[in-house]
């Protein structure tokens, strides 16, 4: 039917109007005689005049034009029109005809009859068309929304259409609003929620408060955990485009809904100081932490960005994405695209570095380069040091030769008192910023943003436990105690944008992550959220099982964000600076020449060790798990069966 020509479903309807029409007029006539009426004499002629009356007149009112499945109240009322002007143009022709038989209140009951003929058959063509016909509720998703405004009644309105969903009830904080109806559905009060739950077989819950912040969603999120209901909403006020409400802006709730944390609204001036007509360029601009940054900066305009990325595949995207994104920012301004230059290279190509800072005379840099891993950095830490520490040598060196203005490191919090070869690369990486700023650089000034995980980023357990719950489980978690910070990261993105103006030169910004949070407790929410129960000792009957695979190599129980007690508080509240130890710069030097000798002869050993003395507070948590080196120095024993050799290579590992 969908596939049908226009006009064909134009014939379709106009055809089964023909045979109502006259059917309608038959049963009015029997409703009025109380018997089966048979027309006699010229009273047939009436009956065979009425289509020629309505078709013209429906037609003129648009019943045609109208698509049944999107059937409203407006098109309603233009039945309710057409079909009482018929009616009266039906009345005056027979009064004007003088054919006698015909009742006066003939007319009243045709247009009672014709009405809910016209007007119900294309309402019964609408529900069926959409799927709303009834059906079991294995079939359908029976769904409570929380918020009975203007977003809700929108979604109710739009989920009516929809074959997959029914709307049940609202539930609303308004006393006002409770006990009435709004669409034909129950409004209940939040201390009823477990009832309608229960009572009603609700197996979805949308949250339709578009308006409210995070720490309310959370809060109503945390209440709706023990239910086996799957809970969804709806995206912020400034993500919906325009007022109507779809049933495609329904969206799962993401961690930053579970983590309750509202951000802060940026400082204008710190945000735009290095950004705003200048030159920008943004190193590793593929990734996850780069590509915000980009999106981020194109929305402030500067003069041209320079994205500055060795994968070709992320280079390309995020390139299309911003060019995508400056159209639509900026209509007028056509210019603006062709700003947005890629480039693909590495960062520890210090001549092709300058001279792309000196060709596009670049004011700012980002360098957001970085294998950032744990596990994967660890089973390649040579990689690491080539990347994290001589990439970014190279780039500030780059930078201060092509007397850049500012150079922003993006840092992590595993920097801190690291474990691992990750961490420990980033934090000489910051080494190297500090020296440069106290002893080297006389134009560019050095910053470093240190924060912790953000969600949405590669690697992040938020994806990968929403697959794991999809495909049934087991829900993965490495220690029943690690707990981590998380951030979104466009926050993250503005953030670093505002700390970099902060600084004047060798500064440590940490960026505020709120509240640590437990994983096997996020494990756990994920569960309840997707309508799942955990499956644990307690609960033998639930439906997914948390199971515990034990740390990784080179990864903590918590992660830290200060060295110390000397935080300072900045002008942003979220923003904190650290005065942090540096080393000479001669000595920085040393150990530069030292990774790159270590890393041209593949000397991961010496790498390991001067890690270790460099970096002051670096406590590996486990030996070297380099690959090649465990492949070289622990040959497999040939008396040993296969099996055997895999333990002892895992051992190795751990």
């Amino acid at each position: 039917m969908f596939e049908l020509p226009r006009n064909v479903k134009r014939l379709i309807v106009c055809g089964v109007d023909c045979l109502l029409l006259p059917f309608g007029l038959w049963a009015s006539f029997s409703l009025r005689l109380g018997e089966l009426y048979i027309p006699k004499g010229d009273i047939k002629y009436l009956f065979l005049a009425v289509p020629f009356i309505a078709i013209p007149i429906f037609i003129r009112f648009g019943l045609y034009r109208a698509i049944i499945r999107y059937i409203g109240f407006l098109a309603m009322w233009s039945v309710f029109k057409a079909v009482s002007l018929y009616t009266l143009v039906w009345g005056v022709l027979v009064l004007l005809s003088a054919i006698p038989g015909v009742p006066r209140s003939v007319l009243m009951i045709n247009w009672l009859v014709t009405m809910l003929l016209i007007g119900g058959s294309r309402a019964i063509a609408r529900w069926w068309l959409t799927g709303s016909l009834p059906k079991s509720q294995d079939q359908t998703k029976r769904v409570l929304i929380y918020g009975a405004g203007a977003a809700g009644m929108q979604i109710a309105s739009a989920l009516s259409g929809s074959p997959d969903f029914k709307p049940i009830a609202f539930v609303d904080d308004k006393k006002s609003l409770q006990g009435n109806f709004i669409h034909g559905l129950p409004v209940y009060a939040l201390r009823q929620l477990g009832t309608v739950v229960e009572e009603y077989s609700i197996t979805d819950v949308l949250l339709a408060m578009p308006s409210s912040t995070r720490s309310r969603r959370s809060e109503l999120i945390a209440l709706l955990e023990p239910y086996p209901v799957h809970v969804m909403t709806l995206p912020g006020m400034d993500d919906l485009a325009s007022g109507k409400v779809r049933v495609n802006d329904v969206r799962e709730v993401g961690l930053h809904d579970i983590l309750g944390r509202d951000p802060v609204a940026p400082n204008t001036d710190f945000l735009t100081a290095n950004v705003r007509d200048k030159t920008v360029l943004v190193t590793g601009a593929g990734g996850s932490i780069g590509s915000e940054l980009c999106r981020q900066i194109i929305r402030i305009k500067p003069k041209a960005l320079i994205l500055y990325e060795q994968n070709e595949h992320g280079l390309y995207n995020i390139e299309i994405e911003l060019q995508a994104l400056a159209q639509q920012l900026y209509p007028d301004d056509r210019d603006f695209v062709g700003s947005i230059t890629p480039i693909l290279a590495s960062v520890t190509n210090q001549d092709r570095l300058e001279l792309v800072c000196s060709a596009f005379d670049i004011q700012t840099i980002y360098h957001a380069a970085a294998y950032k891993h744990v596990p994967m950095v660890e089973k390649n830490p040579l990689s690491a040091v080539n990347n994290n520490i001589l990439g970014t040598y190279c780039a500030a060196r780059a930078a201060m030769n092509t007397k850049v203005e500012t150079f922003v490191l993006i840092s992590t919090d595993k920097a801190v008192r690291p474990t691992n070869t990750m961490g420990a690369s980033k934090r000489f990486a910051e080494l190297i910023l500090q020296g440069l700023s106290a002893n080297k650089s006389t134009h560019t000034r050095f910053t470093m943003v240190r924060f912790g995980n953000v969600l949405g980023s590669s690697g992040s357990v938020v994806p990968l436990f929403r697959e794991q719950i999809k495909n049934g489980g087991p829900v993965t978690v490495t220690d029943p105690e690690i707990i981590r910070y998380f951030m979104t990261i466009p926050e993250a993105s503005q953030l670093v944008i505002q700390a970099g103006a902060m600084g004047q030169g060798g500064e440590v910004f940490v960026l505020d992550m709120g509240e640590p949070v437990k994983i096997v407790d996020l494990a756990r929410r994920m569960v309840h959220l997707s309508g799942f129960r955990v499956k644990d000792t307690d609960n033998p009957d639930g439906d997914i099982e948390i199971e515990y695979t034990g740390l990784r190599p080179g990864e903590k129980l918590f992660e830290e964000l200060l060295m110390g007690d000397h935080a300072k508080p900045t002008k942003h509240e979220r923003i904190l600076a650290e005065d942090e130890e540096s080393l000479p710069w001669t000595q920085i030097e040393a150990f530069i020449e030292k990774f790159e000798e270590a890393f041209k002869n593949n000397d991961v050993e010496k790498s390991r060790n001067l890690l270790m003395d460099a970096v002051k507070d670096f406590h590996p948590q486990c030996e070297v798990v380099d690959l090649v080196y465990l492949q070289e120095d622990r040959a497999p024993d040939t008396t040993k069966t296969q099996a055997d050799n895999v333990i002892e290579y895992r051992r190795g590992i751990e």
